[in-house]
């Protein structure tokens, strides 16, 4: 017979690793992700890889009925964790377990697990839930909006609530599932590539899948009567357009715009870099905002966007989000500027592509047309504070930082850091620091002051400093015997052509959140 010696050290250590981590060292998830503008978005302790959406929608009463099957992993021991949902819950399942819930504040959905949830480990959890969205309010406002044949979810800084529990913050990005059954007749649109569609009982069931890392708010449903067009571009990837069967005159002006998405995309491609997604397109459902928002892949564009007739300028604002906003996304919502900054300018390229005034041109009249006493130059773009995350200033005076930046180290640096910037943080997230670094390695340049003067003084930058950064030259001599001429002062540079369309689409992501932007 062999006895076997254990030697006190030794014992010690197989005990420790047979003695589970006690309740003590499992602790909720916070209830936010820790944004400073919105402590309450998101949810700590874990990180989404993928949502499978299983929804029902009746148009006629507005009824959602859903399964959602979140797949994640743990980043803490965690003895409860939180999700983001305004509809009425029924069931939870916690890695096929029946876990108890709660509600607390405006949306917050408290799920205890069965047992306590490792570091680490794979999560799996199944939320069964229905509801009618529009009859959801959170913190006085919706981001589900009701058409006469349907509803729509888009909206910024959140959506997602409304119709599917998450995650809800750019800095937990997944792909998506979405599998919708909606009455015969009707269709329901989202994100990515339509994967098949098929019929049942007077049911249509649509199957959508976007299979890169995508931001919650980014996600959409509209279902509704569209007239749907479809095509391929030249790579290959499916083009699918949408458009309400009730859209009156305005109509022919949505057609006219969103039909050119693969010409646009293409011309972006050249200046931003390849296109990051599987799919592209635009929809046009039958609702009264008048706000455009860049859901992935599939950008959403209120009718109001063509009132006054074809606008293409807001379709090039929407795609150049796929790449700025969509694809590399905000760390934390005071970094919109990394979003909103980006499209602006792009508008300004197309407006310089199709001879309507280049980008110089417009920064010098926006920044003539602004005096020194506008409120406009109090908003800082960098960091605007949530009150004025989609203020104007954050667009155009952010446009205006990146002509003075395209000035200081020239066309071939500044169009490197356009096509580079895409690619580094391709799929993930960044902050402005971390755009204002990248663009000191590629350019050599110290460029700290010069953000600074354009994206955070709150005072607009003084003519000498303006003209240091190659703004605000006068558009020629003035004429003998004009107003200027005979007051001896520097006349305004005379408005693009472009400007009244690219003003038009100012708008943009006015929300019932935070008033008109």
């Amino acid at each position: 017979m062999h006895r076997r010696i254990i030697v006190p050290s030794a014992l010690a250590a197989s005990l420790l690793l047979a003695i589970p981590a006690s309740a003590a060292d499992y602790v909720p998830g916070a209830p936010g992700i820790g944004d400073s503008y919105y402590p309450n978005s998101g949810n700590g302790g874990y990180d989404v890889s993928h949502y499978d959406l299983r929804l029902t929608y009746q148009p006629a009463t507005d009824l959602l009925e859903g399964t959602a099957t979140i797949v994640a992993t743990t980043r803490q021991n965690l003895s409860r964790f939180n999700l983001d949902l305004g509809l009425k819950v029924s069931e939870v399942r916690v890695n096929g377990r029946v876990a108890t819930f709660a509600t607390s504040g405006s949306h917050e959905l408290e799920v205890t697990p069965a047992t306590p949830l490792e570091k680490n480990k794979a999560l799996s959890i199944v939320v069964r839930y229905a509801g009618k969205p529009s009859e959801v309010k959170i913190d006085g406002w919706t981001a589900w909006a009701r058409t006469p044949d349907g509803g729509v979810a888009a909206q910024e800084p959140d959506s997602a609530a409304w119709w599917f529990p998450s995650n809800d913050h750019p800095l937990d990005k997944a792909t998506f599932d979405v599998s919708v059954a909606v009455p015969d007749g009707t269709q329901a649109i989202s994100n990515g590539v339509l994967q098949s569609q098929s019929s049942r009982l007077g049911w249509t069931r649509y199957n959508w899948r976007s299979n890169k890392p995508q931001a919650t708010y980014l996600a959409t449903l509209a279902v509704g009567k569209f007239d749907i067009t479809t095509d391929r571009t030249a790579n290959g990837l499916p083009v699918l357009n949408a458009y309400s069967k009730d859209l009156g005159d305005n109509d022919g002006a949505a057609r006219a715009s969103i039909e050119r998405t693969t010409e646009v995309a293409e011309w972006l491609e050249g200046v931003f870099g390849p296109y990051p997604f599987n799919a592209l397109g635009g929809y046009v459902p039958n609702v009264t905002s008048g706000f455009a928002l860049e859901t992935q892949t599939r950008p959403f564009y209120s009718p109001r966007q063509f009132a006054n007739g074809a606008n293409v300028s807001v379709v090039v604002h929407e795609l150049a989000h796929q790449w700025y906003g969509d694809s590399v996304s905000v760390r934390d919502w005071k970094d919109i500027w990394v979003n909103e900054g980006f499209a602006r300018y792009s508008q300004w390229l197309w407006s310089e592509k199709e001879g309507e005034g280049t980008a110089q041109e417009l920064a010098d009249y926006l920044y003539a047309l602004r005096t020194a006493e506008d409120p406009f130059w109090t908003v800082k773009p960098g960091d605007p504070g949530p009150e004025n995350q989609f203020h104007i200033a954050v667009y155009d005076r952010g446009a205006l930082a990146l002509q003075a930046l395209r000035n200081e180290i020239g066309d071939e640096d500044f169009f490197a850091i356009l096509k580079g910037w895409p690619q580094k943080f391709a799929h993930g997230n960044a902050r402005v620091a971390d755009f204002v670094r990248y663009a000191e390695k590629v350019s050599g340049k110290p460029l700290a002051e010069l953000f600074d003067t354009w994206l955070y003084e709150p005072s607009k930058p003084s003519a000498s400093t303006a003209a240091a950064a190659g703004l605000s030259a006068p558009a020629a001599a003035p004429a003998s015997g004009s107003p200027s001429a005979r007051t001896g002062a520097a006349p305004k540079p005379a408005q693009p052509k472009s400007w009244k369309k690219i003003a038009a689409t100012n708008s943009l992501h006015e929300s019932g959140r935070h008033g008109d932007h």
